[in-house]
């Protein structure tokens, strides 16, 4: 397991040192979430390691397929192309030593290879498959804006949220409160978004919610704790303005924020694993979804 979590964490370090982010480039709103050849979601960390591959190979196709696939589709995957680490929870019976006689399920953190579909060629893909993996007419969408208004304002179970920070965004889990400064301080309105996205993503972690944690627990700033949390709220923003179709405005403050939790991540291998797949249930709730099928557990 420790081997993955290192070449997992290894590959996101990579690109950070390179400059590519991969918590907010790759897709274009939530159609351009990195789907698999059957039209399955991936989620968790694998969203951001294929986001950022796609972002920096500049794939324009959301759509991943293993070797097998590809051949199966009657193509195959071009020559020197090199494929993108992607993990899966797989559940294993083993003896449980506290009662003889019987099994328990744990956990066992596995990966394989996925290529996208731009790395291949000669693959046929039938009309159902296409239609699942097609993303929507963008004359339909509608506008990514008042899309981030509406997952602000619908929010199940919503702290309260008050426009008196001044020059401060923060949440209160004692209050359970949002405050944040008023609207039309903000540069941009997908800077507004961000922001709100961020401080609702540490809601989620509130006792009424997803009780990801002792609150106590995040108040040293700068702290191991603190700074988990302080990554799961900005991977939670990350999935929200992707949805929403404002991540590219954002970009560039999202790259200075992560940079200075980069101690962090080094020194917990398995921190960014961890975090995706808290920010991924909290995206979830903040949108008011039963979280979907694992792809890669499908797959």
């Amino acid at each position: 397991m420790s081997k993955v979590y290192g070449i997992i964490t290894d590959k996101i370090l990579g690109m950070l040192a390179e400059g590519t982010v991969p918590w907010r480039k790759g897709w274009n709103g939530a159609e351009r979430f990195p789907v698999s050849v059957h039209g399955r979601k991936y989620r968790g960390i694998n969203v951001w390691l294929l986001g950022a591959t796609a972002a920096a190979k500049g794939y324009a196709s959301p759509v991943w397929l293993t070797y097998r696939q590809a051949v199966a589709l009657g193509g195959v995957v071009i020559k020197g192309e090199h494929g993108t680490a992607v993990t899966f929870w797989k559940q294993l019976q083993v003896d449980d030593p506290d009662k003889p006689g019987k099994q328990k399920t744990i956990p066992f953190l596995r990966y394989y290879t996925v290529f996208n579909t731009e790395q291949t060629e000669g693959c046929t893909f039938d009309a159902a498959t296409v239609k699942r993996i097609s993303p929507p007419d963008p004359d339909s969408t509608i506008d990514p804006i008042a899309e981030a208004e509406a997952i602000f304002e619908t929010m199940p179970n919503r702290p309260s949220v008050a426009f008196d920070g001044g020059d401060r965004a923060y949440y209160v889990p004692i209050l359970d409160s949002v405050h944040l400064p008023e609207r039309n301080s903000f540069a941009s309105a997908e800077g507004f978004y961000d922001t709100a996205f961020h401080e609702l993503g540490h809601s989620t972690g509130h006792e009424s919610r997803l009780n990801r944690q002792d609150p106590a627990a995040v108040r040293a700033f700068g702290s191991h704790d603190y700074g988990r949390e302080e990554l799961v709220a900005e991977m939670t923003s990350a999935f929200l303005c992707a949805v929403a179709g404002i991540e590219q405005a954002t970009l560039a403050n999202s790259a200075a924020y992560i940079a200075s939790w980069m101690k962090t991540i080094r020194e917990d291998e398995k921190m960014v694993v961890w975090a995706a797949s808290r920010a991924q249930a909290a995206a979830d709730f903040i949108l008011g979804v039963t979280p979907e099928p694992r792809a890669e557990a499908a797959e």
